[in-house]
């Protein structure tokens, strides 16, 4: 059986920039290449990202750029 996830906590790269105050999503892009232990996504559909918010926000506050 899978993760059972709230559906209204998930976030594409551009929620997660939006809530950072970023114009553009590219640092979570970046991110993602640079940091092995950056959250791994709950979803992927193509060129299509999905994240649970939760697990990026832990990992936003413990790197400290929450």
């Amino acid at each position: 059986m899978g993760r059972t996830v709230d559906v209204d906590l998930l976030v594409d790269a551009t929620a997660i920039a939006e809530r950072m105050g970023f114009a553009r999503p590219q640092a979570v892009h970046n991110w993602r290449a640079r940091y092995p232990d950056y959250p791994v996504p709950i979803a992927e559909f193509g060129k299509s990202t999905l994240w649970y918010w939760p697990d990026v926000e832990e990992w936003l506050r413990a790197t400290d750029r929450l």
